[in-house]
């Protein structure tokens, strides 16, 4: 039986974060809620719906995500879901990226924010182009069939550790999917449902964090190019 362990990293969530806790499946083993400076009462909640509480006061989704994978370490699993905190993702739906890892051995999944299953608004016309050119230039650079920089996926814990994943803030997917190619990690995507967010993005509501999480993704794709 396979040891499944979610990591949701949490910036304000407080409306939002007992709907994704309590809409993941039950086979789950253990929900790790990495509060990431929150001023509201996310980690209450979370706690109170069963999750495992840390607290990464440096602020960036990839230090919430470093600090549970260090958590983690400590009681190893065997796949690793990450799962955003707005509720824009449906949990549920946490078995269509964990079974091609089960049962078709593949070692990384994605869920892919495909537009027929997106609901309209869900994500900005910024988002939508960003993903669209960074996919392009992984195609065009690097050969990888990528349609998605989707947050929502699943990894075997064996190759994240092959991975060192290292980035802080913006770059972090982009990174994980990198790092995938270079040590030729079995991947696939699968199309996935997604909806518009509970309460306001940190990222794609404001100019500064489009443009900041623009520079890091192409950085990411860039300097591994160049490294090449």
């Amino acid at each position: 039986m396979n040891k499944i362990s979610v990591i949701i990293p949490a910036l304000n969530e407080e409306k939002s974060i007992s709907y994704v806790i309590n809409s993941i499946p039950k086979y789950v083993n253990q929900i790790i809620v990495v509060d990431n400076g929150s001023s509201d009462n996310t980690s209450f909640i979370a706690k109170s719906n069963g999750a495992t509480i840390l607290n990464e006061s440096n602020k960036g989704y990839g230090y919430a995500c470093l600090k549970a994978i260090k958590f983690i370490k400590k009681n190893p699993c065997d796949i690793i879901v990450f799962l955003d905190g707005d509720f824009s993702d449906y949990p549920e739906d946490i078995d269509l990226l964990i079974d091609p890892i089960i049962k078709k051995k593949y070692e990384f999944v994605i869920g892919s924010r495909i537009k027929s299953l997106r609901e309209p608004g869900s994500m900005t016309m910024q988002q939508i182009f960003g993903n669209s050119l960074a996919c392009f230039l992984l195609k065009i650079l690097y050969g990888a069939n990528f349609t998605d920089l989707g947050p929502f996926r699943a990894i075997k814990w064996s190759s994240l550790q092959k991975l060192k994943m290292e980035d802080k803030t913006f770059g972090w997917t982009i990174e994980m999917q990198l790092k995938a190619i270079k040590h030729n990690i079995k991947y696939t995507e699968i199309p996935v449902r997604y909806r518009k967010r509970i309460g306001k993005s940190k990222i794609s509501s404001t100019l500064l964090g489009n443009i900041m999480a623009g520079y890091k993704i192409l950085f990411w794709i860039f300097k591994y190019y160049l490294k090449k």
